[in-house]
């Protein structure tokens, strides 16, 4: 995963650990539909992207980018990227495949901007 920060309406960072994808591009991440994220990107397309630093936090990449939620996007369950890489996650959390994708129906395409990054050596 890696961590989405949106903005809230106060103008404080919000940030959450999201399931991705990347095209090439871009970073497609699904929602479901009616969280504060959501409304978030809608109010300010503008976000962060970030790992985890690696083991010992010496790694440190943050991409900003501009958020769109898709009005008509490509259903989670057919995109082949997104099974091979969650499809255990998805089976282990409980519930069907079908349901999760049912439940998380909304995309966001998220575009990089730029790129922040620090590698400590030690």
């Amino acid at each position: 995963f890696l961590w989405l920060t949106t903005i809230d309406a106060k103008g404080f960072p919000q940030p959450r650990p999201v399931w991705f994808t990347w095209d090439g591009e871009a970073f497609l991440v699904y929602s479901q539909p009616a969280t504060r994220k959501l409304q978030h990107i809608e109010n300010n397309p503008n976000v962060a992207l970030n790992f985890d630093g690696g083991p010992k936090g010496l790694d440190v990449q943050v991409i900003l980018a501009t958020a769109e939620i898709l009005k008509d996007p490509i259903p989670v369950n057919h995109i082949g990227a997104y099974l091979r890489k969650y499809g255990d996650e998805i089976r282990n959390i409980g519930g069907t495949e079908a349901e999760f994708f049912r439940e998380f129906s909304v995309a966001i395409r998220i575009q990089p901007k730029r790129l922040r990054g620090m590698t400590i050596s030690v």
